[in-house]
């Protein structure tokens, strides 16, 4: 018998194709870390997303894995490394997704520089205020892409049409400047850009990369969007770039801590100070989370697997 759990809400194409292929499919999108503990032993297949780890303790306790399959980007819960030494293959499917982030982000910042949600809500109050809402148009801008993989790209592509110059910093890949892309460095993003998109991955070398010195470097007063992992920023430090105007606002699709029932006394004061400012935007880590992307992760991870 061949066995995979899926640990995560998924598109029923992805059990329906497995299935398909032979597998038993056990659908568990909330199957709890202990549980899945003493259910993986004869597991050939694992299919997780952000919810659980898969460490070490885990991975020994599956002898029969061969692979781990991501439905999205990221593989920070997954010691991928550790997997590796025990010839079990990793695989994610950040092609699935990446347009929704890049729309995503592109309608945060369109709500902020335009004033949208703020507005919205003065309406609502009963004030009808038009020029402390005037707009300012994205249009002419420079935005500055932190990663340009899946999701920087997409990105990148949206903004094309609002005759943007983009400027891009990936350091594990050689950007070709094309069109209105440009190679540039994190210095040059400093300096230049009006907007800044974080699109990278959580490592120890990207955990909280916005910080005190990032903001304080800024030039342009740009605003700040990241719709990739909440501890890439410093929640204090992102807040006293706010009150001291390194920044025009800030859009965030991901905070450092996203379990709200967890938060201690110094997190409810930070998060309830950034709802409270007009210029900035926070949604619960739904960048991704289309319904278009729940079937395209499936199928790209299938594709994948199939591949193998």
């Amino acid at each position: 018998m061949k066995k995979i759990i899926i640990t995560a809400l998924a598109h029923p194409f992805l059990q329906e194709q497995l299935q398909q292929k032979g597998y038993t499919v056990l659908y568990k999108p909330t199957i709890t870390y202990i549980e899945l503990s003493q259910q993986i032993i004869d597991c050939e297949g694992l299919i997780v997303s952000t919810r659980l780890p898969i460490d070490k303790n885990l991975l020994d306790k599956a002898t029969k894995l061969k692979w781990i399959g991501r439905l999205g980007s990221g593989m920070e819960l997954i010691d991928v490394e550790y997997a590796s030494t025990k010839g079990i293959y990793c695989i994610s499917s950040p092609e699935g997704n990446r347009n929704a982030v890049a729309e995503h982000a592109l309608g945060m910042l369109l709500n902020l520089m335009h004033k949208i949600s703020h507005s919205n809500k003065e309406i609502a109050k009963g004030l009808w205020y038009r020029e402390p809402n005037r707009g300012i148009e994205l249009n002419g801008k420079t935005v500055g892409i932190i990663g340009l993989g899946n999701t920087g790209t997409a990105f990148a592509k949206l903004l094309s049409s609002f005759n943007t110059t983009i400027l891009a910093y990936d350091k594990y890949k050689k950007i070709i400047t094309q069109n209105n892309i440009h190679e540039a460095s994190l210095e040059q993003i400093f300096e230049q850009a009006n907007v800044i998109s974080l699109h990278i991955p959580l490592s120890k070398e990207t955990f909280h990369l916005a910080s005190q010195i990032f903001f304080k470097n800024l030039k342009q007063k740009p605003y700040f969007i990241n719709t990739s992992r909440g501890q890439v920023h410093n929640t204090a430090d992102l807040i006293d770039a706010l009150k001291n105007n390194y920044l025009m606002g800030a859009a965030l699709d991901v905070l450092e801590n996203e379990n709200l029932n967890s938060y201690n006394n110094i997190e409810k004061e930070n998060v309830e100070w950034l709802l409270a400012q007009p210029n900035v935007i926070i949604t619960p880590h739904i960048a991704g989370y289309t319904k278009e992307a729940l079937f395209l992760m499936a199928k790209v991870l299938i594709d994948k697997l199939l591949a193998l």
